[in-house]
């Protein structure tokens, strides 16, 4: 039995918790994987091109005390030159085309683009609107897609995980 296994065990018995937390156990195993691919923490600029918002409330949520996405060591950062990774979410208006190439010219090498939610990945409830540039692969390459209208946190870590393996 793991460590982990261990501390749900003594909380399952207090009461603390009343069944397992998947969330818990796919964060520590997210851990485990940043440690081994940067030795550090994995940051993220997170860029909206036009989203109604939601996508932004799942990834508040998951920094928010019951989720701590923090502590698996995902951190979100306001620089794009201090990311390992763009997290873009919401169809790409015409009008943040410009400032999406330029924060993607802005990061490090190796780039990598996430994208987030079913708007990103083709315009969804956008698509073909006059405003609309399209997904973000029309104007990155995008390098993991989360799906979802929203994706909660525990899709977010699950996509993490099976990108980082």
């Amino acid at each position: 039995m793991s460590v982990f296994d261990k501390v749900i065990a003594a909380r399952l018995a207090r009461g603390i918790v009343t069944q397992p937390i998947e969330y818990e156990k796919r964060g520590a195993e997210l851990k485990d994987l940043i440690a081994a691919k940067f030795s550090r923490s994995f940051f993220i600029r997170e860029v909206d091109t036009g989203s109604c918002g939601a996508c932004e409330s799942e990834i508040i949520a998951a920094t928010n005390p019951l989720y701590d996405l923090q502590r698996y060591g995902v951190s979100f950062v306001a620089s794009p030159r201090h990311a390992d990774a763009l997290l873009v979410t919401g169809p790409v208006s015409k009008n943040m085309v410009l400032a999406l190439k330029k924060t993607y010219d802005a990061m490090p090498e190796p780039k990598l683009v996430i994208s987030a939610g079913d708007c990103a990945l083709n315009g969804g409830v956008f698509k073909g609107s006059y405003y609309i540039a399209g997904g973000v692969n029309a104007v990155l390459p995008v390098t993991l897609h989360i799906p979802g209208c929203p994706p909660t946190p525990l899709t977010l870590v699950k996509a993490l995980i099976s990108f980082l393996r």
